[in-house]
Order: C-alpha cells, then structure tokens, then sequence
C-alpha cells in the first residue's frame, strides 16, 4: 500500500501534515466555495512553494469534488484511485506520491486515511458525502481569507516595485543626458568619474525579480548622484560663462562623489517576487530619450506619465509585434509562475517551453494547445496561452480551453487583436 493510501499511523507524521489536519477540521466550520478557494490559492501558488505539477494534481482532485462539499459542516474529500489520478495527470505512481506529499506538507490537502488504509467513499440520494477517505481539500477553505490577504500583499509589492523601477529609469536618463550635455560642450569638470559612478550603479540594477527594500536603496543612490551631476553641471556653465574655470570647485564635487559608495547595495535574490522581468523598451536611443524628459516636470508627474505615454505610442502601432517585457509585464500572474519554472526568459523559445509546461494547470488540453500553434504560429499561440493563463489566475476567465479556442477563432475571422489586450493591461496598471 502507498503512503498516500496508508492510515496515518502508518505514514510518517510530519509537523506539516499536523498542521495539515488542523486546518482540515477548521476548513469544515468554512463555507467558501470551490471557485473561490482554488482562485486564491493560485494566485499565490508559486509563492509558498507550490510546483507546476502540484497545481495540476491538485485542479483533478478539485474536479471530482461537488459545489454541496463545500459546505459549512462537510468536507470536500477524493478517494478518486491512484490509478485514476495517474491517468488524469500522466504522472507515475512515484510523481503522484511526491506530488500529493508536498501539497499536504505545505497546507493544501490533508490526508483523511481509513482504518485499513483503503480511499473510498459514498454519497447518498442527494449526492452529499456520507462517509469517505482519500484526500481532504478543506484545508483550502481553512486558508482562502489568508491567501486573498497575501495576494493583495504580493500586488502591493509588486506595484512598488515597478514604480522604484521608472523612478529609477527617469534619474539615470536624467544623469546621462546632463554628462553627455556637458561633453558635448567642452564644459570642465570631473565628468569621465561621474559617467563611470553612473556605469558602476547601473551594473547593480538588479537582473533578476528583487525587493522593494533593494530598489528603495538604488534609487537612493541614483537621486544622491543626480544631485552631485546637477550641482557639478550649473557651476561648470557658470564658470564657462564668465570665462573663469574653478578647480576647486570641480575637485570638491568630485570628492562628494567619491563618498557615495554604490558597491554598498545590496542585490541578493528576495523571496518575495515581483513579476517585472525587464524595462520595457522602444527603439529610440538612451539619449533620445532622456531629451524627452522635462526638467522642470514634477518627478511624480513624470514618473506616472512615462508608461501611459509608452503605451500611448504603441497602440498607434497597428498590427505591431508584441515584444517578450510587454508579454510579460502586462501578466504578472503568468510571469510569477514563469519565473518559479524557468527562471530569467532569454527569448520567445523560453517563453514558449513555459507556457507549454504551465499549460495543463489550467486545464487546457494538448489538442487545444496544438491546434492554436498550428492556427496562430508558435509566438502568437504562446502569448494568447499567457493571456489566457493571467486572466484564469485573476478569476476573469472560468474556461481557460474555451476562452483560448474563443481567440483561434477570431484570428480565423481576422478578428483578434492581442496587442490591444496587452497594451489595455499595462494601461491598467499604469492608471
């Protein structure tokens, strides 16, 4: 007999399964319906730890549960057999065991075992559960209100996070287009150490997902730099305007800079995510961009108007390609579970090869996943599976193969406009 299926006295207890069981009893005083419970918990999955492959067996348990079993007073229990489950999700028996193991230690599930360590159970006329073992999901509606509560925690961050990230866009434009100003006018000063104090700072922006606490202390230190550069800048024109060079003063901003030590921030890996994998980007240069920038703007002003006006200029572009940082900015339920799968994305192959993965954990079939690669081509197959999965995670869309077969159709038409659905996202979170 597995250890899924042993009672357990049989199985070895775990403080987490422990913990498992108390939840289980409290989910039983809970009404929260199923939608709701496994809308939570996805959204956070991949935060506490939950694998692809975990969600994907825990939606077929959920699937042979009843609206009724979510009831105040019963609890939605499975004795679906390992051979049933195997068949579902493709797994082996070993991948089912492991699978089935970490959703019970991480609080998900519990296991409700029979005296002879046999699932089973029965229903009566009503289809209410009269008696059954196998697996407990009430532990779902122990922990739905402490899930919502952490995914609104998670969104807040991640707002912070991407309005440290144009803060700091706006200050190193602002930086390089006041050095290049005073190059490219043969003003005096120590320009070659402050470019070089600018490279070093940007080679400390943060390649990967990172706190808010680290953006915090980079855009610090990004402003402290702006400062010395503008205070350097205004006292080199002075000088150049009345034909009088000050050295001194030159060598004293220069020691000011000097002070500032950037190698002092910190950019270790956090375990709280965000889902901003890069800046994203237009074709101008750096410099004509940073032109683009009025000084005399208040820095909020700026800050909250340079996405809307990216955004603006985007959707101007008809039938433009999406680019990988819109996909996966305009996603961030997606890019969560992206990042936990492959890590840091290259390319559209990567993009591609995850979503392939994240697909059967929202229950699109292979043959719906086929047929819009072959409808739609491989890149715009992946980032209409990307859309779908985001829209699923945040409870906008209840049938992810329907709402997915809904876009191929479309496209047949000539119908489906992606670009817009992305640009209206980012629109969204700019607001």
């Amino acid at each position: 007999m597995s250890d899924i299926n042993q009672n357990s006295g049989w199985r070895k207890v775990t403080s987490g399964l422990a913990v498992a069981e108390r939840l289980a009893e409290a989910g039983e005083q809970s009404a929260v319906p199923k939608s709701q419970a496994f809308v939570a918990v996805k959204r956070i999955g991949a935060h506490i730890g939950l694998k692809a492959g975990d969600m994907l067996l825990l939606d077929t348990l959920g699937a042979f549960t009843q609206a009724q079993d979510w009831e105040e007073g019963r609890r939605p229990i499975v004795w679906a057999s390992n051979a049933y489950l195997m068949e579902q999700t493709g797994f082996s028996l070993s991948a089912l065991k492991r699978h089935a193991r970490r959703l019970a230690e991480i609080g998900v599930i519990s296991f409700k075992d029979s005296p002879n360590g046999k699932r089973w159970g029965r229903r009566d006329a009503d289809s209410v559960i009269i008696e059954a073992y196998g697996f407990d999901l009430s532990p779902l509606s122990a922990r739905a209100e402490e899930f919502a509560q952490l995914h609104a925690e998670l969104q807040a961050e991640r707002e912070l996070c991407q309005r440290l990230k144009r803060q700091i866009t706006v200050a190193r434009r602002m930086i390089r287009a006041r050095i290049e100003a005073a190059l490219s006018g043969a003003l005096r000063g120590p320009w070659t150490h402050l470019a070089g104090m600018l490279e070093d700072l940007l080679s400390r922006l943060p390649r990967r997902n990172t706190a808010s606490e680290t953006l915090e202390r980079l855009l610090d230190w990004f402003r402290q730099l702006q400062e010395r550069v503008e205070v350097t800048y205004l006292k080199a024109v002075r000088a150049d305007e009345v034909v009088e060079n000050t050295p001194e003063t030159i060598e004293q901003a220069s020691e000011e800079t000097q002070e500032m030590n950037p190698r002092e921030v910190i950019s270790d890996p956090h375990i709280l995510i965000t889902t901003q994998l890069n800046p994203v980007t237009c074709n101008r240069s750096e410099t004509e961009q940073a032109a683009g920038v009025v000084p005399n703007a208040p820095p909020e002003e700026q800050i909250d108007t340079e996405l809307e006006d990216w955004v603006t200029e985007a959707r101007k572009k008809r039938g433009a390609a999406l680019d990988l940082p819109t996909v996966m900015q305009a996603c961030p339920e997606f890019a969560s579970w992206a990042h936990t799968m492959g890590g840091y994305l290259r390319d559209w192959g990567d993009l591609h090869r995850v979503a392939g993965q994240l697909r059967p954990m929202i229950g699109v079939s292979e043959h719906a996943w086929n047929l819009a690669q072959d409808r739609l081509g491989p890149q715009i197959a992946t980032a209409a599976l990307v859309l779908t999965f985001d829209k699923h995670a945040k409870g906008e869309v209840a049938s992810p193969g329907g709402y997915l077969r809904g876009m191929v159709e479309k496209a047949g038409a000539g119908e489906l406009h992606l670009e817009r659905s992305f640009y209206g996202r980012l629109s969204g979170q700019a607001a």
